[in-house]
């Protein structure tokens, strides 16, 4: 049965977890931008982790339903009505035949997931939603279940190791200043606004990038790679955000004040380990619970 998009939002993409192994073949991993999120909403509302939903960024689509259809908007608090009347963010509901949500703004965070009983067919390769477009989902009911949304920083901190080029750059201007996210941001990269660094004259030859790699461009201004991101790049990298803060990465929106702090490889695998051991948790928990509340996303 098919949810039919009446008014796509501003960048509402299915998604899935990261795609594997095609890096040499130039395609970069993709998948949720925010994978915390993603997997914490599909177990809320009785999915495996990796089921595939839609990911909303910053203003969310206006969908009707031709069944019965249990869902969940995860994230960040996104203005949701059903037929007018308001729904709870984080909260399960069964939007009934003929009903249309709306999925508004947010006024923080960026993305947050649509999530469906049984998700949706992923395509080989995810486009946009337009007007119009349908996505293809199994009839269901959902019981009320709850999680809340945790606070957001400011600013956000982001852990790093040094980037492969870390000498190129004579100061530490990049680490003791407060960047803002700029509007140009997107799933391929957060660019950084803020004083232009300095690095030492010379061009780089094109090398690997991954998710985290943080470029400085030519104007002194930093970019930071997304899940979208390019494979191989030419920029100096003067830093690279660690693996457990990548999901923070997905949750910047333009004007949100950013810092970073440069930490060792044993605080960066330490700091992954205490994220993924906490969703685990939360993950068995929704798994076999009734209405829970959690609070540090």
């Amino acid at each position: 049965m098919p949810l039919r998009i009446l008014s796509p939002g501003l960048f509402s993409l299915p998604v899935g977890l990261p795609r594997p192994g095609q890096r040499a073949l130039g395609v970069p991993p993709g998948g949720a931008a925010d994978a915390f999120t993603f997997q914490l909403g599909n177990a809320l509302i009785g999915n495996p982790p990796g089921t595939p939903a839609l990911e909303i960024t910053l203003l969310g689509p206006t969908l009707q339903a031709d069944a019965d259809t249990g869902c969940v908007v995860c994230g960040p608090p996104f203005a949701i009505t059903c037929d007018g009347e308001p729904i709870a963010p984080n909260h399960t509901f069964t939007l009934r035949a003929g009903q249309v949500l709306k999925i508004g703004g947010t006024p923080r965070s960026c993305r947050g997931y649509l999530c469906v009983v049984g998700g949706f067919p992923l395509p080989t390769v995810p486009t946009p939603l337009a007007a119009g477009d349908v996505l293809t989902c199994a009839e269901s009911r959902v019981r009320g279940r709850r999680i809340a949304w945790g606070a957001v920083a400011s600013p956000t901190v982001l852990h790093t190791l040094p980037g492969p080029q870390r000498d190129w750059f004579p100061d530490d201007n990049f680490f003791t200043r407060v960047w803002t996210v700029g509007e140009a941001s997107n799933r391929m990269g957060v660019r950084l606004v803020g004083e232009p660094i300095a690095k030492r004259a010379g061009e780089l030859v094109s090398e690997p990038v991954a998710a985290g790699a943080v470029q400085v461009t030519h104007d002194g201004r930093p970019v930071v790679l997304g899940v979208d991101g390019q494979t191989i790049g030419g920029y100096p990298k003067v830093a690279h955000v660690v693996r457990a803060d990548l999901d923070l990465l997905g949750r910047l929106r333009p004007g949100n004040a950013v810092r970073f702090v440069a930490v060792s490889a044993e605080v960066a695998e330490e700091l992954n380990r205490a994220k993924w051991v906490e969703l685990n948790r939360w993950l068995l928990r929704l798994s076999v619970g009734g209405a829970t509340e959690f609070t540090k996303i």
